[in-house]
């Protein structure tokens, strides 16, 4: 499907949309406003951001929308609502379990001089609204969830096995629904598709976007046919994290409100008992210099654009969290990106310093080495490989003498780690680090690979596929 793509008109001074990007999680929220009154759509958990935005325009927001239940955030809307009396608007189909506006497709609210109008947009899920913003009797922009994206569609398999296939039809049929009924002028405004995983692909650094634009772009509309579109997205889904399956049911329950000042500072004699309570100890600092020295028993996971993702995927869920960080600012930060993804508050936190958590003789470390290193020693010997990439990663090409386990099994899974010294490694060596430093808390004998997964073969590795 094909519309002629037209140049977007000159902004209505009365609407300005204003996008609070979360580039940790590949998800954007929105304000529109006409200078006085605004909307707020799909916000995050720190509500804080669109609280300071509001003020700094001077802006009573009088309605938070939902445009579908989030898999991959907790949601901040709630507590949004009751902080500012805004009204609450959830899709009507959808079961939640708090005081709220429900909304169906077809039907219109009114913020000041802007309007808007839902469309019942199924496919990301069953009950899943897209909002057609209007302002000054025009339509200006359509905000889509988790519907059309920036060239792909939110992905359909989050509901379970059963409806996959009927929900990837139905986003077939979504998408070409706005494409059909709207101008080819209006902006598009998704919540997923930066790096989300709750998007079918990634948006390639597209910084906006327009109907007309995605008609010419996006892959619901690169097929005439529903069952090539339905073969074509499936096939490219890929896993998503585990913390997911904790998400929804924490958006219908109603989230609580969330307390981000630091939680308190940890000593020697509490940091080991948590350690040996099999807690999470996360030292957040970057990964090098994790390698080179930190307390045994603790986990790196650098505070970087994938650390709440990765954090949430690899940890047993409900584990206690304690952050150690090079400063307040980081640890302040990491503690934001947890609350978003439902770890609430951290039991404890400092950025004192490893003197300050533990005597020398109580640090470890271990070596950091790049593939060129890697295939020097494959020449000289045979080298223990951990490969800790996803299994479709490990598909379309690996070491051919590596071991395959997924970062997020390795802990269940440490007894298919081979014994003595492991050199491990993933695309980027940010997933290597986490899995490094769970080997050696398990007292094994990692090597991190901090390198990017195309040196492997520019260094002649054996690749196979």
């Amino acid at each position: 499907m094909r519309l002629e793509r037209s140049d977007p008109p000159a902004p209505d001074p009365t609407a300005e949309v204003i996008t609070l990007e979360t580039p940790e999680l590949g998800d954007r929220s929105y304000l529109a406003t006409d200078g006085r009154v605004g909307i707020v759509v799909d916000p995050q958990r720190d509500i804080d951001r669109v609280l300071d935005v509001a003020a700094e325009r001077d802006v009573t927001i009088s309605h938070v929308l939902e445009t579908h239940i989030h898999n991959d955030y907790v949601s901040g809307g709630l507590q949004l609502s009751r902080e500012t009396g805004a009204a609450y608007l959830v899709p009507a189909d959808e079961e939640v379990y708090f005081d709220h506006a429900p909304i169906a497709g077809g039907e219109s609210i009114q913020a000041g001089e802007l309007s808007i109008r839902a469309i019942h947009t199924p496919g990301h899920t069953p009950a899943h609204l897209s909002y057609l913003l209007c302002s000054g009797g025009r339509e200006t922009a359509v905000f889509t969830g988790g519907s059309m994206l920036f060239g792909g569609v939110g992905r359909t398999d989050l509901m379970g096995e059963a409806l996959t296939d009927g929900l990837t039809r139905a986003q077939y049929h979504s998408v070409r629904k706005l494409a059909q009924e709207l101008e080819p002028t209006l902006e598009v405004h998704p919540t997923h598709g930066f790096g989300s995983f709750c998007s079918s692909a990634e948006a390639d650094g597209i910084p906006a976007s327009s109907i007309g634009r995605e008609c010419e772009t996006n892959l619901a509309l690169a097929f005439d046919e529903e069952n090539d579109f339905v073969e074509s997205l499936l096939s490219s889904l890929t896993a998503y994290p585990r913390y997911y399956a904790h998400m929804a049911p924490l958006n219908r329950k109603g989230p609580a409100s969330v307390d981000l000042s630091l939680p308190k500072e940890i000593h020697a004699p509490e940091l080991r008992a948590r350690i040996r309570a099999g807690e999470w100890i996360v030292d957040i600092r970057d990964r090098v210099a994790f390698a080179a020295a930190h307390v045994e028993g603790t986990i790196n996971v650098a505070y970087a654009t994938l650390f709440a993702t990765y954090l949430g995927w690899t940890i047993p869920w409900n584990t206690p969290v304690t952050l150690v960080g090079d400063s307040e600012e980081s640890v302040a930060g990491a503690q934001r990106a947890l609350a978003r993804i439902g770890i609430d508050r951290p039991a404890a936190q400092s950025s004192s310093g490893l003197a300050e958590l533990a005597p020398r003789d109580e640090w470890s470390s271990y070596p950091v080495v790049s593939f060129a290193d890697l295939a020097s020693r494959c020449r000289q010997e045979d080298v223990n490989i951990l490969d800790v990439r996803r299994d479709d990663e490990w598909a379309s090409g690996h070491i051919k003498s590596a071991t395959h386990v997924p970062l997020p099994d390795l802990e269940t899974r440490m007894s298919d780690v081979p014994e003595g010294e492991v050199w491990v490694h993933c695309e980027s060596g940010f997933r290597a680090s986490i899995a490094a430093s769970l080997l050696d808390r398990a007292r094994r004998q990692p090597v991190l690979v901090n390198d990017d997964w195309d040196a492997a073969a520019k260094a002649r590795l054996d690749i196979v596929t």
